[in-house]
């Protein structure tokens, strides 16, 4: 830290009964009270170099009728007791030692004295100027040291040019394209590491030490680094992260397994937070990089929560969720499980921020026009590009369609993994629930493993659900996405709709004779059924029109039936080469258990059509 000593008198400042004197055989002609602090001194040294005090002492003469001792009250003094005592100390050719810690208040206190040019040659302010130009601003750790220090004095600070020309030389040092000779000790607490060695550091080597500066200096600084621009999206990035992480409230990473005591701990912070974190939130926000990538995705969640927990202004919501859609693809599951604060809803996670996330991230996935408007002087120019660059620019347009296909697959799988998640919630709506399955467009979704296990953790969770509700929410799943392993447990799966579990089997009947296989031995009116349409399996074998009413006397039976399911689950699990071996008997007792020819094929044509079939049936 650099320093510069003035005068070169000793300390003969002493203290009797909270009264501050000076050891001199000079009578004290001069009371000076400074807030608590009451200083018995002399107008000789200090109205030589005051001019503000020269003032007061002329008016106090002019109102008293006799000598005496004048008193002056200086109450709101700028810096305190300790300022004015080094001003003091100037006047009297004590030595007093100036630093990054104490030239601002001893600067505002000098300027406040009047100790300028016009009262003397080579007053303090003049010295004061010197040492904050020379050493000062020209150095990295004087120079935040000072800045941070200027929070006390802010309307002075700002008068006098401190603050500004502290944030412009520290924008000045940040965007300079010379590498500075600065190191840092690798045992620093972001670090953590034991080891004393020092390393030069790279182009952020600034992130952590602007840091210290309070929100409103902090966001200054920033701003005049940003307006720069010479420095890289990323490091701006960095810098915000990192005062994020120290500032804001943390928030638990492990949402998913303690999601309650989380909710619990939101509602704390709401109550003790100042609104000194609202507005560090929205500052950073404020601040955030227009480029896509400058920041990852998983910081501005954590952000997103933090907006939830301390009620930040809408605007700053919606700016998040913007920037998360655009970069979602780089989210996990416990990114965006989101704590529910809402007195109007029940449920342990914000569904609706997803959902608007979820929204913005297809439409910044929507794909260009691929052909667009063509004028005439386009079509000049377009006449003009060698065949080279129209390469290019095809092979540019098909790798930005292939990064936003893949884009679209990993956000698919993410959803699928958070609604595994949020299923758990007994106060999940079924609406909430559907809505996030549809968010995502079908050729997102190769497969629909994930999807089943959500759906089936959703069924658990929620035994009351009525039949009704529950097929609703099974019309989401596409049975033919559906692997093998699947297929097999949902046969099993007593939770599912009896007979969504029936077409489950037609359908998986019919893609393995789509692939060359050969069907299992179901009952011979079921086989037959699947085999007269052998050509296109999942078309619809008859119109609706022509879809058999069950009578009464042809009900089926719930025994029937689950005898039905076991015995359908057990050949669909048997490989097909084995199917031969299956006995007639079996099968004449499988059209047993169905009853009626008639059961049989009203069974059949209903399962055999597509969802909006089913749904009208069931």
């Amino acid at each position: 830290m650099k320093f510069m000593k003035l005068g070169s008198s000793p300390d003969t400042f002493y203290t009797i009964e909270a009264v501050r004197s000076v050891s001199t055989e000079v009578t004290s002609d001069l009371i000076v009270q400074v807030k608590g602090s009451r200083y018995l001194l002399h107008k000789a040294p200090l109205l030589s170099k005051c001019l503000h005090l020269q003032k007061l002492c002329a008016e106090c003469s002019i109102s008293s009728s006799s000598y005496q001792q004048q008193t002056i009250q200086l109450p709101e003094f700028p810096g305190g007791e300790e300022a004015f005592e080094m001003c003091a100390k100037f006047c009297y050719g004590i030595t007093i030692t100036l630093n990054s810690l104490n030239i601002v208040s001893v600067r505002c206190a000098a300027e406040y004295l009047q100790m300028t040019e016009e009262a003397e040659k080579g007053n303090l302010v003049y010295k004061l100027e010197v040492f904050l130009n020379t050493s000062i601003l020209r150095g990295w750790k004087d120079l935040i040291a000072a800045l941070k220090s200027t929070a006390s004095l802010p309307s002075w600070s700002e008068d006098l040019g401190i603050t500004s020309r502290c944030i412009d030389a520290i924008a000045s040092k940040v965007q300079a394209p010379e590498k500075r000779d600065y190191v840092r000790d690798n045992n620093a607490k972001c670090n953590g590491i034991g080891s004393q060695d020092h390393k030069p550091l790279g182009k952020s080597w600034w992130t952590e030490d602007i840091t210290e500066l309070c929100p409103e200096l902090y966001w200054r600084t920033m701003v005049a680094i940003k307006s720069g621009r010479k420095l890289p999206a990323r490091v701006i990035g960095e810098a915000l992260q990192i005062y994020g992480s120290r500032h804001l409230p943390s928030i638990s990473e492990n949402a998913a397994s303690t999601v309650q005591v989380h909710r619990d701990l939101s509602r704390e912070l709401v109550k003790d937070v100042t609104s000194k974190h609202r507005s560090i939130l929205e500052s950073i926000v404020s601040l955030l990089p227009m480029e896509k990538g400058s920041v990852p995705c998983s910081f501005m969640l954590k952000l997103l929560k933090a907006a939830n927990i301390l009620g930040a202004a809408a605007a700053s919501k919606m700016e998040l969720g913007r920037r998360v859609g655009m970069q979602l693809d780089e989210a996990s599951v416990s990114d965006l499980l989101i704590p529910s604060l809402s007195d109007t809803s029940e449920t342990l996670y914000d569904i609706d921020i997803v959902l608007n996330i979820l929204e913005e991230f297809m439409l910044q996935c929507q794909s260009p026009p691929t052909s667009p408007p063509r004028t005439k002087a386009r079509l000049d120019s377009r006449r003009s590009r060698s065949v080279k660059n129209v390469n290019f620019e095809f092979q540019e347009s098909r790798r930005s369609s292939s990064a936003s296909h893949s884009s679209k697959l990993k956000v698919a799988k993410l959803v699928d993994g958070y609604l595994q998640e949020v299923a758990q919630d007994t106060n999940l709506p079924l609406s909430n629930m559907i809505a996030l399955a549809e968010s995502i467009p079908d050729f997102a979704r190769p497969e629909h493993d994930d999807l089943y296990k959500a759906i089936d953790i959703y069924l658990k969770s929620h035994p009351d659900l009525n039949k009704s509700d529950r097929r609703k929410l099974c019309r989401v799943l596409d049975f033919k996405k559906l692997s093998k392993e699947s297929c097999i447990h949902a046969v099993q799966n007593e939770r599912l709709p009896l007979r969504v579990v029936v077409q489950l089997l037609l359908f998986e009947q019919a893609r393995s004779m789509a692939n060359g296989g050969q069907a299992t031995d179901l009952p011979d009116r079921i086989h037959s059924l699947i085999t007269t349409h052998n050509d296109d399996p999942s078309r619809v074998p008859f119109s609706p029109m022509e879809t058999p009413t069950l009578q009464a006397d042809a009900r089926w039976s719930i025994s029937s039936l689950k005898s039905l399911k076991l015995r359908l689950a057990a050949l669909l699990m048997k490989p097909a080469k084995h199917a031969n071996q299956i006995s007639n008997n079996e099968a004449q007792q499988d059209d047993h258990d169905l009853g009626t020819s008639s059961k049989l094929k009203g069974l059949c044509l209903v399962f055999s059509g597509p969802k909006w079939m089913l749904g009208s049936c069931l």
